[in-house]
């Protein structure tokens, strides 16, 4: 018997790695293949050092995302025989090719990948056959969380939890959906660094055991301190750690405390009991990267959330909110920049309110499981029919008001403050309280912001620690490449390719709606934001994540400095873009 699953999860493989291959390696070339009377849209790769050629069968095109695919067929030693290959052959072949160098370490590199791959594939296989048993409708903000079962859409391994073993997984991945308590940890006050922008950091640390509050206790002179288990075990076996422990300047205490779930990144953890997200460094590589909470980081965090109630920015807009990562702790190891005891703080809005529907966009975005609809598709579905309207009226009134809050106000933001954020899918929620309809846009995450250096003065006379953090200021220009590629190529290209694949909209028509507001906002506006908005309507190439790149030359994208980590693809916004989008709109119509 097939195991629709499986072919699920080869195929979300296949369409995440092809995807990546063909933005940012090799876009192919459009042809036909012809099998009987009937002809199927295709890209075709030719892999010269493999003495062969791919056909993939493009089911759904887009210009603004992921293509869906189908059939995948393969000639090989320039022979005229074409026959159909597995996808998980196909992506071998395209690994390959994209590896070549012949190299030690290129070897290493490619060996690793595939692991990786791998590995990605099988998560998804787990997480796929655990929806069809336990998940709950994603229609609210942990189920949300808790629903991307595919990942990422162009990188070329979205679920790969390096690091993470299989029993760890059902407890601590969230797409598995376990839970579990944090473990405490008491220090020596003295190793204790901590700083809030608002409450009392042992308030903070003490409101998150709950009930356990008297039973987990700090003696005199110490400081509690709770980690993720997973975190806490590779502590406890780290050198520098252990003589601490030995010599009783930190003591471990064991799990306590509220019952915690991992959100969408898997190191931000949520109680619905908690007022905070605690979010960990965890000893995992999570896709390309160890992720680390690093000391600027949790600086930042505070920074920023002091800035933006200052400065009026928290107030800024009704449509636009923030869920601060407003405090942090940590303990202090001489000679270390960080100890692994970093923990960020993130206020938590939803208390109480787990099936609130403030949604993650890269769920409302997500390829939906095996014979099931998208979650965009469900919630277009529900606005149609509370609005009496068709699909497509619903669909292009939903993104109208999608705009209204995830675009103008976060260009206004950059133009009026010099503050973009890094807005990309998972960072971004949408409230749909308001009949399926967006009318509050969120922001989450203190690694993502970029306050332009001309406020630089400016910003240092209401925080002046602000200026001496790490990584939070640039020039305006590469900004506007940033800003571009997170919230119009990561956020909002993928609702417009949602709705296209979805059949809800053509891309062309969303893409006019989207030229049509940044025109307006660039003529409403003098400043950076304006800049931005004008910036996009006509350059020919637009910036881009390049996540495959990433991985092939083994960068660390955190750690990574500038624009080693980004590529350019075409402008479907431009006026030929435009074109394009229309003549793909009336080839799928015909």
């Amino acid at each position: 018997m097939i195991d629709k699953n499986q072919i699920a999860a080869e195929q979300a493989t296949f369409r995440s790695f092809a995807n990546s291959y063909l933005r940012e390696l090799n876009p192919g070339i459009p042809v036909f293949h012809r099998i009987g009377e009937r002809n199927f849209d295709c890209v075709e790769i030719s892999l010269p050092t493999r003495h062969a050629v791919l056909r993939i069968e493009i089911k759904s095109r887009s210009l603004c995302g992921m293509h869906l695919f189908g059939q995948i067929w393969i000639r090989q030693d320039a022979g005229l025989n074409w026959r159909e290959i597995e996808p998980l052959l196909a992506l071998h072949m395209l690994v390959l090719s994209a590896a070549e160098g012949g190299s030690a370490t290129h070897r290493q590199i490619e060996v690793e990948l595939i692991e990786r791959i791998f590995l990605s594939c099988q998560a998804t296989k787990r997480y796929l056959d655990a929806a069809d048993r336990t998940a709950p409708s994603p229609v609210g903000f942990i189920a949300a969380e808790q629903s991307l079962y595919f990942g990422h859409p162009l990188h070329p391994t979205p679920k790969s939890l390096q690091g993470m073993t299989d029993w760890q997984q059902a407890v601590y991945a969230p797409e598995l959906r376990g839970c579990f308590q944090l473990t405490y940890f008491a220090a020596a006050a003295h190793l204790v660094r901590g700083d809030s922008a608002r409450n009392a950091v042992a308030s903070i640390v003490e409101s998150l055991l709950g009930n356990d509050a008297g039973k987990v206790a700090a003696g005199n002179g110490e400081t509690l301190l709770p980690m993720h288990p997973l975190q806490a075990e590779a502590l406890m076996l780290d050198p520098p750690v252990r003589a601490l422990m030995a010599s009783g300047q930190i003591r471990h205490l064991g799990p306590a405390g509220s019952t915690f779930t991992a959100t969408s990144s898997v190191r931000t953890v949520y109680s619905d009991a908690a007022a905070w997200m605690p979010k960990f460094s965890l000893p995992i590589r999570i896709t390309n990267s160890r992720r680390l909470n690093r000391r600027h980081e949790l600086e930042a965090g505070v920074a920023v959330a002091r800035l933006f109630e200052r400065a009026g920015i928290d107030t800024f807009d009704p449509r636009l909110g923030f869920l601060h990562d407003s405090a942090y702790v940590t303990l202090d190891i001489p000679g270390q920049a960080e100890s692994g005891f970093e923990v960020i703080f993130r206020e938590n809005p939803f208390r109480g309110r787990a099936g609130d529907p403030v949604i993650t966009v890269s769920a409302l975005t997500a390829e939906p499981p095996p014979g099931g609809s998208s979650l965009f598709e469900s919630v277009i579905r529900s606005v149609a029919r509370n609005h009496d309207i068709t699909m497509q009226h619903a669909c292009r009134r939903w993104f109208e008001c999608y705009l209204d809050c995830a675009l103008d106000p976060l260009v206004r933001l950059y133009d009026r403050f010099g503050v973009a954020l890094e807005a990309h899918q998972q960072n971004s929620l949408l409230d749909l309280s308001q009949q399926g309809l967006p009318s509050r846009y969120l922001y989450r995450d203190s690694q993502g912001f970029y306050l332009s250096n001309a406020f630089k003065a400016r910003w240092y006379g209401l925080v002046p620690e602000i200026v001496q953090v790490r990584g939070l200021f640039f020039d305006d220009r590469e900004i506007r490449d940033r800003f571009s590629y997170y919230l119009i190529v990561n956020q909002i290209f993928s609702v417009i390719a949602r709705a296209g694949h979805d059949g809800l909209a053509s891309e062309a028509e969303l893409l006019g709606v989207l030229r049509t507001r940044l025109k307006k906002l660039a003529g409403e506006m003098t400043g950076a934001g304006g800049e931005f908005a004008a910036g996009l309507l006509d350059k020919p190439n637009i910036t881009a994540k390049a996540n495959l790149a990433i991985r092939l030359r083994n960068v660390d994208e955190l750690a990574a400095s500038g624009n080693t980590i980004y590529t350019h693809f075409p402008n479907p916004l431009s006026r030929i873009g435009l074109f394009k989008a229309a003549e793909m709109a009336h080839a799928i119509a015909s």
